[in-house]
């Protein structure tokens, strides 16, 4: 299958627009995941936004338990908290990760269960400008990443973006302890269990490990992702696919467990889910799949990943 790496700066500086376009589209017609380098994310505020992420993860359980929330809040999801895997219905144990999650917060988004205000630690004073200016980048980032998916279909530059001006999102930080700390998995378990992401576009920026993500393949093989420390991981939902008429696959990934191979590693990955208007009515291309409200259809998917 493979993951391909693309160079989004022919993009932004007009020269290969075309040609970024096609690699996109080619990109996520066989994988459904790229590398996106050429982002103009820089490389400081991503590095500060992980470290100071550490800092609140460091702290004992009983100063991160005020901050406690469960699925869609803002706070810390604590362990056990999440099964990634139960999405489709399956029965899946709880990942072996904890949470500290962002998202939208501008009440004129319309719907209080996806516009809340964002909770920032007081233990680490410096995360709320981190995570707000992180925000900001992504944000833009998407849109521009909506633009590139119209583009490639060959559909007007707003075909997506209309839907996405008070476009809910959410920013996961996820903390996955060295195998020290939490002991071997259960059968079954991982850092993140088998699933498909559920919006329109996700955009990853994750650390190289033994018990890193890995990608399924259209056969049903699973591969180890392709690291660039440049680079973004990026991949669709389930929502995008839907609204493409699956030309492009929303793909199944994990995360793997902790290996007894690197008992110390201990990795932070920040992630951000990109949405739309939790009232943007969506519409498959050839009409394949009945209109869903982008926010019901999100609804549902968070109800099912909660435990408890």
């Amino acid at each position: 299958m493979g993951v391909p790496l693309v160079d989004l700066s022919g993009w932004f500086d007009g020269t290969r627009r075309a040609e970024v376009a096609a690699r996109v589209d080619a990109a996520l017609r066989e994988s459904g995941f790229l590398l996106i380098t050429g982002h103009g994310v820089p490389d400081e505020l991503r590095e500060r936004t992980r470290s100071l992420s550490r800092e609140f993860f460091a702290l004992p359980a009983a100063g991160k338990q005020p901050y406690a929330v469960r699925t869609g809040g803002r706070g810390w999801l604590p362990p056990d908290e999440q099964a990634t895997g139960r999405a489709d219905g399956a029965m899946a144990p709880a990942d072996l990760k904890e949470t500290l999650a962002f998202g939208s917060d501008d009440p004129a988004g319309g719907d209080p269960f996806f516009f809340r205000p964002n909770v920032f630690p007081a233990e680490v004073p410096g995360l709320e400008g981190a995570v707000t200016e992180y925000l900001r980048r992504m944000r833009a980032l998407s849109d521009e990443l909506l633009t590139i998916f119209a583009v490639a279909l060959g559909e007007p530059q707003t075909r997506f973006t209309r839907h996405t001006g008070k476009a809910s999102y959410a920013f996961n930080v996820n903390h996955y302890p060295p195998l020290r700390q939490v002991g071997p998995a259960a059968a079954g378990q991982f850092r993140i269990g088998e699933h498909t992401d559920f919006g329109t576009v996700t955009i990853l920026d994750r650390q190289h490990g033994v018990g890193g993500l890995q990608v399924r393949g259209a056969g049903g093989e699973w591969e180890d992702a392709p690291f660039d420390p440049a680079a973004f991981t990026v991949n669709i939902g389930d929502l995008m696919a839907r609204w493409t008429s699956d030309r492009w696959r929303s793909t199944p990934h994990r995360v793997l467990p902790p290996d007894a191979s690197a008992p110390d590693e201990d990795l932070v990955s920040l992630i951000f889910f990109y949405n739309t208007d939790h009232d943007a009515r969506i519409v498959s291309l050839d009409g394949r799949y009945p209109e869903v409200g982008g926010g019901q259809y999100l609804r549902a998917k968070l109800d099912a990943i909660s435990i408890g």
